[in-house]
């Protein structure tokens, strides 16, 4: 154990190594999977008690429906348990990466008013779309007085953070869709996603600007902070037009380390690099141990499904408008109440799948649930952290966002319906 957790990093590091591997198809993606659970076993006493609780009974449930599903006859391969998330997870840790990239401008004034409330809405999301989760605590930071954020402050940041979803292919949020609708055509629903992370900006924004009357204090955004997002995003669209046959995953995990080290702004880059393996690779122990045993739990409810088709027929149904709506705010209360996205799409896949819808549809609706639940819930990610950190209450989170759900629900519903 003391050898695991000397060498996290590298067993983290090596789960990316490994899966790019495996693509060419040289290795078994057994080894990345090994990999993956060393590294989630040596992580697990970073976990705060929340996140072992539920990770403990995703497993539980997952591990007793498969044993169950199995009894009757059902079981499931080790790829499909162990490995369904080992994609995802190397995108992941791949995006991590580019945290190196990021530096704080702690020397200039904070900015007020209508101005400061769009630049810093726009600038989490376009940051946070390749930066993730770093961009957040980077922005509150500066942002937050007497070590409080205003709860304006907090829903500017967390609501447009979390639209990144519905465009950015560098947001573990696309890594989901694409393991959970497979065939989604990522590309198909970027101008849509684009017009959504608009939208949440402006619809934000102009709410602030009403409740500060433009007493805001917002986020220092310089044009060149700009620059590293919008590169690679172009970059993965590009080398996507170049090479149609890999996958929008592959291409991000092979470009966010490698545009990470040609970018880079430090005197030494072998050691930044080598402090980011051994230090902040380990922290990233709660989204192993999560998308693990999500893995596990889907397969699980999959099994439940498989051993009883009747009970979960849904045959008499199509995946059209009314059902996409339907299954949309399910997914978003569910995600309100704390129910973190991947699981949710863990649940619905399995159950849609067989009514044959099209992938890029139902990976948009993956990517709907997770931006709008993602960015209006006290009680996933980003509220635990605003929680925790910022000491914004709960409730406080939930009643500032609940119209914006619901907006937000209302305009995904007609961009599928008349645009997917």
């Amino acid at each position: 154990m003391n050898l695991l957790k000397k060498y996290t990093g590298w067993f983290v590091l090596g789960t990316l190594a490994l899966y790019l591997i495996s693509v060419t198809q040289l290795i078994s993606v057994l080894l990345p999977t090994i990999l993956a659970w060393s590294a989630n076993i040596a992580m697990w006493h970073t976990l705060a008690p929340s996140a072992k609780r539920q990770v403990s009974w995703l497993m539980i449930i997952g591990s007793t429906a498969l044993l169950f599903a199995g009894s009757q006859g059902t079981w499931m391969t080790w790829q499909q348990v162990f490995a369904v998330n080992i994609p995802m997870l190397a995108m992941f840790v791949a995006v991590s990466f580019l945290d190196l990239t990021n530096t704080a401008d702690k020397s200039s004034e904070l900015p007020r008013g209508f101005k400061a409330i769009l630049n810093t809405a726009l600038g989490v999301q376009v940051l946070g779309a390749i930066i993730n989760l770093s961009v957040i605590l980077v922005f509150a930071d500066r942002m937050k007085a007497a070590n409080k954020l205003s709860p304006v402050q907090q829903f500017i940041l967390t609501r447009n953070f979390a639209s990144a979803a519905w465009w950015s292919p560098f947001f573990v949020a696309t890594g989901i869709a694409l393991t959970y609708a497979p065939g989604m055509q990522w590309q198909k629903t970027l101008i849509p996603g684009l017009v959504m992370g608009i939208v949440a900006i402006i619809f934000s924004t102009t709410e602030a600007f009403h409740r500060t009357k433009g007493d805001f204090k917002g986020y220092p955004i310089k044009r060149e902070s700009l620059f590293i997002p919008v590169f690679l995003a172009l970059s993965v669209i590009l080398f996507h037009y170049i090479w149609p046959n890999i996958s929008i995953l592959v291409l991000i995990c092979i470009l966010a380390p490698c545009a990470t080290i040609l970018l880079i702004n430090t005197n030494s880059r072998k050691d930044s690099l080598l402090k980011f393996v051994n230090h902040k690779l380990p922290q990233i122990g709660s989204q192993f141990a999560l998308f693990l045993a999500a893995g596990i739990f889907s397969n699980g409810i999959s099994a439940i499904i498989l051993s009883y088709p009747e009970l979960f027929n849904l045959n008499n149904f199509t995946f059209n408008p009314p059902l996409f709506s339907f299954v949309l705010a399910a997914m978003i209360i569910v995600g309100i109440v704390g129910v973190h996205p991947v699981v949710s799409i863990a649940i619905a896949s399995p159950m849609l799948l067989p009514l044959n819808p099209d992938p890029t549809q139902l990976g948009f609706l993956f990517l709907s649930a997770w931006a709008i639940s993602a960015g209006s819930s006290g009680l996933t990610g980003l509220g635990l952290l605003m929680t925790s950190r910022y000491q914004i209450p709960t409730k406080v989170i939930v009643t500032n966002s609940l119209h914006y759900a619901i907006f937000m629900w209302v305009l995904c519903c007609i961009v599928n319906w008349l645009f997917l």
